[in-house]
Formats: structure tokens, sequence, C-alpha cells
């Protein structure tokens, strides 16, 4: 992935100035709600479109506008896509911060500043750059009401010239962001010029840090995980979507809403579809289970607020055995927490979300790719299986911008699992609703409307025996409840199994899942080049357990655990799983500060853990 004129961090080119190529954390500090996000998004395209590889993380505050707001852009060569410890280039836009946030900076950094904040005072071992924003606005924005929006696109362009950002690739991704804006797009393109312009006129490029053309981004697309989940949701065949809003899972449905309305409206122009914003989130999964009973493909979508009061209907579902796939988009908790932040801290307690022994299906997935991939996967579980399934993303993964390659076309078929159709019922004559016919713990069922005297679909809540019929006898309660953990353990068999990567006779393992991956990969190369430590990797991707987790355990003298929460949750769950003589060998890594998992906090860690 070599670009032309790379000179390695620290060494120098012809001009014997410091060159770093493509290899740069850039930090956008506004404040919400001034218009950045378009600007920031120009910015992340136009390097995107230079065959570079990015990542966007917006860490955004839990309220309307004024409040601070960070955007940082990873730009690497060797396409770490992770968050970035350190900020290399800040654009420092906010007054409220703009003093905290050069004084976080590592030494050799380079500060972008609105002049009339003269941050060149604060330290001499950075690279400081001053523009006029207000004036340069005000030249190409007739309008004052809208300068504060225009002015964002000011620093696009200064930063386009100081970091060799080809110009056309600004324009292009301005033409794309307000593509059906002719008159916005055409301002924002002078905004940008006007930056462009002065800092080729007036600033002397003194910094490290340089964007060069690759090709290493040819057919990727950019997108979030929540699109990539509605997306992923609609080809899986889902017809009923109810839900509740909630930072940050709304916009996972509000993308449905819009994908649904374009490509499932039947001929006659009526929708095949339903989605309902409920009134709450008890409402929302009442109805999914109603759906799921009914015979349709059935989900909501929430945070970690929502799944706690979705806690009794999740044990109706996993009692009364009804299919429904739950998104939890998860933020930081307990109670209102930080909900614009990420985590990974409802892992646990949805694991045996409900009173009494209940064991969900968990699919956990790492990139946009599978929040797509996974939708199918969760809606043939949860009929395969009669129950919720849990597609555990994060906001991170939900809310930001990934690089990633075109989706594949889904060639799954729909797998509508053990249920009796009329001709099933002719030949057998009935059926027992909850009876283990097979031996895997699952019944079948029918749907209502099959058109046979036997297809009466019985769900019952209370105790019950094979027939559906009340029941309060100790060996009718047992026994389903045996044949319950029965179905949970054969799903080991079928959920996605976990990704193993070997290092070089590595005698300690890594276990990481979700965005966490993206640290842990970085992680696993700086262990390796810089202390020389191998590892080996296992990213789960479900719950309950395959034989592989354990089989990777029983591998390794040691196993460190990576998982963005305090109490180490996926750790518990795999001590509950694992032979006593196993659990020895685990142990924690936890990140629990609401921003992404960053590689350099991972290494630091296990190396003093590793007294290294």
């Amino acid at each position: 992935m070599a670009t032309t004129d790379v000179v390695p961090r620290g060494s120098t080119g012809s001009t014997g100035r410091t060159r770093i190529v493509n290899d740069m954390s850039i930090q956008v500090a506004t404040v919400n709600g001034s218009g950045s996000q378009s600007s920031n998004t120009v910015l992340l395209r136009s390097i995107f479109q230079m065959g570079v590889p990015v990542s966007g993380k917006n860490m955004f505050p839990s309220n309307i506008a004024g409040l601070p707001t960070w955007y940082t852009i990873r730009a690497n060569k060797n396409g770490y896509i992770g968050r970035k410890k350190e900020i290399d280039f800040l654009v420092a836009m906010n007054p409220e911060t703009a003093t905290e946030d050069v004084m976080s900076l590592a030494p050799g950094a380079s500060v972008l500043y609105d002049e009339p904040l003269a941050l060149h005072k604060l330290r001499n071992d950075l690279v400081f750059y001053s523009v006029p924003y207000d004036k340069l606005v005000a030249a190409v924005c007739p309008e004052a009401k809208l300068r504060k929006l225009v002015k964002n696109m000011v620093y696009v362009g200064v930063v386009a010239n100081l970091l060799t950002i080809e110009m056309e690739e600004i324009e292009k991704a301005i033409r794309k962001q307000f593509a059906k804006k002719v008159k916005a797009a055409n301002l924002n393109l002078a905004a940008a010029q006007a930056g462009f312009d002065y800092a080729k006129a007036n600033l002397e490029k003194r910094g490290a840090f340089y964007i060069e053309r690759m090709n290493e981004t040819a057919g990727k697309i950019i997108i979030d995980g929540n699109s990539a989940a509605a997306l992923g949701c609609m080809f899986a065949g889902c017809t009923v979507v109810t839900w509740y809003p909630i930072t940050p899972s709304s916009s996972l449905v509000e993308t449905m809403i819009e994908y649904m309305k374009e490509y499932r409206i039947g001929p006659d122009g009526k929708a095949t579809f339903a989605i309902v914003q409920a009134e709450d989130e008890l409402a929302a999964i009442g109805m999914v289970i109603g759906a799921g009973w009914a015979g349709a493909r059935s989900m909501t979508a929430t945070a970690g607020p929502g799944i706690s009061l979705m806690s009794e209907f999740a044990g109706l579902a996993y009692y009364v055995e009804v299919p429904g796939v739950i998104w939890d988009i998860q933020r930081v908790g307990p109670s209102t927490g930080l909900p614009t932040r990420t985590s990974q801290g409802d892992i646990l307690s949805t694991a045996v979300l409900s009173h009494g022994d209940t064991k969900h299906i968990m699919l956990i997935p790492c990139s946009v790719e599978e929040c797509f991939t996974m939708a199918t996967d969760a809606f043939n579980l949860a009929e395969q299986f009669q129950t919720l399934v849990f597609v555990m993303s994060d906001l991170d993964l939900g809310m930001n911008n990934w690089m990633s390659d075109p989706f594949p076309y889904p060639t799954t078929p729909i797998k509508r699992g053990k249920v009796l159709s009329k001709e099933d019922l002719d030949r057998l004559g009935g059926f027992a609703r909850y009876q283990d016919v097979d031996g895997d713990g699952i019944g079948y069922r029918t749907l209502p409307g099959t058109p046979h005297p036997a297809a009466a679909y019985f769900a019952r809540g209370s105790g019950h025996n094979e027939k559906a019929q009340y029941s309060e006898r100790a060996d009718d309660f047992e026994n389903n409840m045996e044949r319950l953990n029965r179905k949970f353990e054969t799903a080991r068999s079928f959920v996605p199994r976990p990704e193993v990567t070997k290092g070089n006779n590595a005698r300690i393992g890594i276990i990481g899942y979700g965005t966490s991956h993206w640290g842990i990969g970085e992680s696993r190369d700086q262990l390796r080049d810089e202390y020389k430590i191998e590892t080996d990797y296992l990213r789960l991707r479900a719950y309950p357990f395959t034989r592989e987790v354990h089989e990777f355990i029983e591998q390794h003298e040691r196993v460190y655990v990576v998982e963005q929460n305090r109490d180490a949750q996926m750790l518990s769950l795999l001590k509950l799983d694992l032979k006593p003589e196993l659990i020895t060998r685990l142990r924690s890594i936890a990140h629990i500060t609401g921003l992404p998992l960053d590689a350099r906090s991972i290494t630091d860690e296990l190396t003093s853990m590793e007294g290294k």
C-alpha cells in the first residue's frame, strides 16, 4: 500500500521537513447545531475519494444546539480505522473548549484556529495556523444568517490546502453532500475555495502531515451501521417494525422507513409493511410479540433503557416461544448515563433478560457489513428457535461513518423453522405445541389462518404442559424448562461462529467482540512490533458460545477478554460456560470512558499485566 514520496514517521524528505503521509487523526472541535456535520462529512469523503482508508467518529452532546461537539477523522494507509488515542491535527472552532483541546495535544501536532482565539500563545511546541474565518465567509455569503453554517466549510478548504487534499475531490464531495440543492452546493463550494485560496496565499506549510493519493478505497462505500442494519432487515423480509425513539437507535428505524417506502410498495401503490411508533418501549415490544405470533417477521430497535423496560415481555416471548428481533444500539449507562457515548454495557443483562430462568440468543456485529448480513441471521434464528434474538450493536458502530466493501446480495433463503402447513396437519392429524419431537428442544407451531381444525395456535405465558394446557404440576414445569434449555443448547450449533486469527506460536490469547475488534487488530500489531508479544485472537460473534470458544481458551496459558464496560460482562458469561479449571486463565481488559476503544489503551494495559 505504498504511496509516492512516503517518508516514515520521524524521518525527513528532500525538503528537510518531516513528512507523515496518510497516517493521521484529524479532530474538528465545534458546537452542536453549527452545521459542522456537512463540513466534516465532506472532509472525510474527500480523503476517502483520494483512495486513503478512513473512518469518522462523532462525539456530540445529548442536548440541542450550543454545546461542544468533536468529530475525529482517522486516515491510515495501513487500513487501521479504529479510534486513535492521539490527535495530530486539530481544527479549533469552539472558543469554550479551545484551550483544553490545545493543551491535550502531543508535541508536534498542528492546530488550525479562528484568528481571534490567539491560541498560538498557549504553547511553543505545536504548529499553529491562524485564519480570519469571519472575514472570509462574509465575502462569499451575503446573507448574514447563513454565515454560521457556511463558515465551517471555510476550514475544509484550509485543511485541504495544508494537508494537500485535492480541491477537485472537495468539490466532488460537496456536490454529493448537497446533491439536491444546487444553490447550497455552490455556496459551500465558494466557501471551501475561499479557505483554500487564503491558505495557499497566506499560510506557510510547516506541519508534518500530508494526504497523498492511494488506491485502497476503490469500489468501497461509506455508511453507518444503523443504515446498514435497516437495509439488512428489509432484505431479510421484515414486514412489521414497532419502535419508540431513543438515542442512538432512532436512525435505524428512520432510515428503514425511507428504504421501505422506496422498495416495499406494492403494485397497487399500498405499503406491504407496517412501521408503528409506539407510545413507549413496552408497547413496542408487545407489538413485536403480537406480530410474531401472527406469523410476521417483526422487530424493534432500542438502547439500554428500552431494553430494561422490555424485560417482562422478553420473558413472555421466551416462555411462550414467539419469534422476534430486537436491535440494541448500546450506549453508556446505568440510568440515563451518557446517552451519546458508546458502550458494550448491556451484554450480561440482555443474555438473561427477564425474571426467572431465561437465556437469550445474541448476535454481535463488528462492522457495517455484519449489521447487514446478521439481520438475515437474526430473523432466521428467531423463527428457527421460536424466540427473541437480540442484535447487540453500539453507538460507535450504529451512528458513525465506516468504510466497507459493498454488501453482498443475500442468497440465504428465508427460513421459517418448524411451521406446520395444512398438508402437514392432514398427514399428522394434530400436534402438541410444546412437545420435543426431534430432541432439539424446538416444538412445532402453526400460523393463524392455516385452514385446518388442528391448526389452532396455542400460546401460554403461565405454567403449561406439552399441549399448551394450563398446568401447575411440578413435572410439567420442570420438563418444559429443561426443554427450553435444550433448545438453547441446540442454538450453539447454529449461531454465527467466531473468527479466529492466529499469531506465531502464541501462548497468549485475546477474546473480543463488536467494535472492540478494530482496536484489538491494531493493538496486536503494536504488541508484536514493539514488544515481540505474539497473540492469537478470537472474535465472538454470538451467544451462546460455540465449541471453538472453549477450544481457544484451552489452547492458551492466558486469555485477555477485551470489552467496553466496567464489570467484564462477557468474561462473566464465559465463566458461567467454562470448566472451572479454565476460568483461572481469563484476564479482563475493560474500557469504560464512553469513547470508542483505541489500540494504544489495549496495548498499554496488556503489556502492564504481562509485566513488560
